[in-house]
């Protein structure tokens, strides 16, 4: 078909065309002959190409067939979730490798009992889970819920009940640093309970024993908040056939000690008497008390001390006059002993008959005359 076109405005990327009937198109200008100027005419040949028309459907189809064949051949799966352990307060869940196929992930969800109990966190890497705070003798049911861009995938529900306290066939044990031989009757223990020991500290280790805390495995357990106990809690859970709490048998707890003693007993003598330390606290000298307490402290010991003055004063007051009147006696007996010396017997004398009822008195009478001073003739002034 050819086309006869009048050239109207040349620029340098589109040129105008008019048409026979005077219609506009815009043609690009590098298409046309070279030299071409505003009112020159133009023939333009249109024809259809089934050729190339045909190698271009034959392109395209090949190329949805790629596409077809690579994404929509496969997509995700359902994901697979299967109890690993349950205790008497806990579950842990575990589901194989997630198989996403070409599409993408968005999220992986965990429900309970047909509640949402939370998102996987990195659910590419992570293929377990530890459920806590559960109920004794209860039953749950899980499932997970997978959102890729393909569609929403649930898995199947997973029934699980928690054990009784006297059952012990949950415990799941990691051990440390052991003695030979204690650790052969931890193994013994263990398999008699109907518990199991595992190597190294997994997810579903529920307690690491041992008797040192040091080493990787011990310093592993307690980031991943696992308890440390020593071997004889296992004993103590066996003799009492159910599981028993951890706080007694903690690895740095008081060791419990023979039957019969108290913790008061082990803690004193566990801790040795501070007798050398009380007696040197006695001869260093008082700390200063604070202001109020000391003024009080210091009105009282006056107090005290004034009293134990007075009761002094009057003590000696007292043992004064009774010396004083152990001194009169005296003398009044001498003085008796020298008047029945010097005078001639049979001539009763006053003054002995004033001192002998002053004796039997028990004081001397300040009222009677004192004896008159010798005036030759008294037997006092004779020179024996």
């Amino acid at each position: 078909m050819l086309v006869s076109l009048t050239v109207g405005k040349v620029d340098a990327g589109v040129t105008v065309l008019l048409t026979p009937d005077k219609r506009l198109i815009e043609f690009p200008s590098i298409l046309l002959p070279p030299n071409i100027v505003s009112g020159s005419i133009v023939d333009i040949t249109v024809a259809r190409n089934d050729e190339s028309e045909a190698k271009a459907e034959a392109q395209f189809s090949a190329l949805q067939d790629h596409i077809f064949a690579s994404f929509g051949a496969s997509s995700p799966s359902n994901p697979v979730l299967r109890c690993r352990n349950a205790t008497q307060t806990s579950v842990v869940l575990e589901w194989d490798p997630i198989d996403l196929a070409t599409a993408d992930l968005i999220s992986l969800s965990l429900y309970r009992n047909g509640q949402k109990a939370g998102n996987i966190p990195r659910p590419l890497h992570m293929h377990s889970t530890k459920i806590s705070g559960l109920a004794v003798d209860t039953e749950y049911s899980f499932h997970l819920v997978l959102r890729t861009t393909a569609g929403t995938l649930s898995s199947k529900q997973v029934v699980v009940r928690t054990h009784k306290m006297t059952d012990l066939s949950g415990i799941t044990i990691t051990t440390g640093i052991l003695p030979p031989p204690m650790r052969e009757e931890l193994a013994k223990a263990v398999e008699r309970i109907g518990a199991k020991i595992v190597d190294g500290v997994r997810i579903d280790t529920t307690h690491f024993v041992t008797t040192e805390g040091r080493g990787v495995p011990w310093e592993k357990a307690v980031e991943m908040n696992i308890p440390v106990v020593r071997p004889e809690w296992v004993e103590a859970c066996e003799k009492n056939g159910r599981i028993l709490g951890v706080t007694k048998f903690y690895l740095d707890a008081l060791r419990p000690g023979p039957p019969g003693s108290s913790e008061e007993t082990q803690r004193a003598a566990a801790t040795p008497p501070p007798a050398p330390a009380q007696q040197a606290q006695k001869d260093l000298p008082q700390a200063p008390a604070q202001a109020g307490e000391g003024k009080e402290t210091e009105a009282k010991k006056a107090e005290d001390n004034d009293e134990d003055s007075e009761e002094e004063d009057e003590e000696a007051g007292e043992e004064e006059k009774a010396r004083a009147t152990d001194e009169q006696k005296m003398r009044l007996e001498d003085k008796d002993t020298q008047k029945v010396a010097l005078r001639p017997g049979g001539q009763p004398s006053p003054e002995k008959d004033s001192a002998e009822d002053a004796g039997e008195d028990g004081e001397p009478d300040d009222k009677a005359p004192a004896p008159s001073p010798g005036d030759g003739s008294s037997f006092q002034d004779v020179a024996l």
